[in-house]
């Protein structure tokens, strides 16, 4: 099997401002947030984000169109459903349309144990 990390292109940001939204961070410090979606790519796996003193490993990282999210992909999200997930998309980018086909990143995470 293909690593991961060689088939990924370049990140578009670094990895301090994947999760900068202090309601995302309230969800993730909770343990309700697991994911998060991007329009470019902010990690690579194995890489560490560091919110309020704990630290987060990257999972994993991958192109997801959003069209093809799920209920349980906005659980991930710390959101019921994937309309309740489109509203907040769209409530924190005014103006942006939801485009089925539009693709993002998904960076999936979880705690680093100590």
């Amino acid at each position: 099997m293909q690593n991961e990390n060689t088939t990924l292109p370049p990140k578009t940001c670094s990895i301090e401002r994947l999760i900068t939204m202090e309601s995302d961070v309230k969800l993730v410090l909770s343990g309700k947030k697991t994911a998060t979606r991007r329009n470019g790519r902010y990690a690579d796996p194995g890489e560490v984000m560091t919110l309020e003193g704990r630290q987060f490993i990257v999972d994993r990282v991958y192109s997801q169109s959003l069209g093809e999210l799920t209920d349980d992909d906005a659980r991930s999200e710390g959101l019921s459903t994937v309309e309740e997930y489109k509203q907040s998309i769209l409530a924190y980018h005014p103006g942006m349309p939801w485009l089925p086909h539009m693709r993002v990143w998904v960076h999936e995470f979880r705690p680093l144990e100590d």
